[in-house]
């Protein structure tokens, strides 16, 4: 896993979809509609994309809603080249709090975001699995603050788990991030202070 570019495996996966005029369909984890908006601009050029919005991690459920219905509205203010669909899964938290237990007091970026990044990608996993999904990936990748290598590593430990394909991604790369900054701005979304848990939201404070 060490050394490898994700963004050019991306591209010489796109290279051959182009080639074979087929549109592959992706179920796409989303974190929140800022991250998607780039990720969706870029994918949805070659992927029926399916938005699986999984994050029982976010703090307090009014801020939980709040970023479900950022992400329905730039769903339906997005052109795309293949219309988006759209799943919300089940806020239950209780599993979160069950993976940080013992680990509240890590800084963001350690081991209890690692337990969360899985989470939300095995369900994702589970969900591509039981409807045939030919790829599963995750947005999270855009964010400067987030591991790509360690996300890329539980993808694929994950997809032989499940029997079905992870599309490994950096999509911060290419200026994913700066483009997802602005499309932000374009569309009037809302921008969270914090990644979405209570403990990351304690630690702005």
């Amino acid at each position: 896993m060490m050394n490898r570019n994700f963004q050019k495996e991306l591209d010489t996966l796109i290279d051959s979809l182009v080639e074979s005029g087929q549109a592959q369909s992706l179920l796409l984890h989303s974190c929140c509609a800022p991250c998607s908006s780039y990720v969706l601009e870029y994918l949805s050029n070659y992927f029926r994309i399916t938005i699986f919005y999984y994050n029982p991690n976010i703090y307090p459920i009014e801020e939980y809603s709040k970023r479900v219905e950022e992400q329905k509205g730039l769903i339906k203010a997005l052109h795309t080249k293949y219309p988006v669909e759209f799943i919300e899964g089940q806020y239950d938290s209780d599993s979160f709090y069950a993976l940080a237990k013992g680990f509240e007091d890590e800084k963001e970026g350690g081991e209890r975001c690692f337990r969360c990044y899985e989470l939300r990608l095995e369900k994702a996993a589970i969900i591509a699995q039981q409807n045939n999904f030919d790829y599963f990936t995750t947005t999270l990748s855009i964010s400067p603050y987030k591991n790509a290598q360690k996300l890329n590593e539980i993808g694929e430990r994950l997809a032989e788990k499940y029997a079905v394909k992870y599309l490994n991604s950096d999509f911060k790369k290419k200026n994913g991030y700066k483009r997802s900054i602005e499309l932000s701005k374009e569309y009037g979304l809302y921008r969270q202070e914090y990644c979405g848990c209570v403990f990351s939201k304690n630690q702005i404070l």
